[in-house]
């Protein structure tokens, strides 16, 4: 599967693109036939707490799968949207048995 990680007017720091490269891959694990998962990161409103977006959008044969978490890190969103992700594989597998 091909990861791609977009940070949206700010640069990603390696332990930030290694966390979340780590945490994808295990999708990966999940559902065999994926093609592109991409991640996409961006800061909403800097002077609120929980200001971190993550969106993560899986190609799958004959559907994309999205989510999209924010939270007061990228850390926090990216588990909390692959967690999320894990539930839409399932529904996912359960559809196209």
């Amino acid at each position: 599967m091909n990861i791609i990680i977009n940070a949206a007017k700010f640069s990603a720091s390696a332990d930030l693109e290694k966390f979340i490269n780590d945490k994808v891959s295990k999708l990966d694990r999940l559902v065999d036939n994926a093609t592109r998962c991409e991640v996409t990161l961006k800061v909403e409103s800097p002077e609120s707490p929980n200001n971190k977006v993550a969106e993560i959008s899986l190609a799958l044969p004959g559907q994309t799968l999205f989510n999209s978490q924010q939270a007061g890190t990228f850390e926090q969103a990216v588990s909390t949207c692959i967690d999320a992700m894990r539930v839409q594989i399932d529904k996912y597998k359960e559809r196209y048995k």
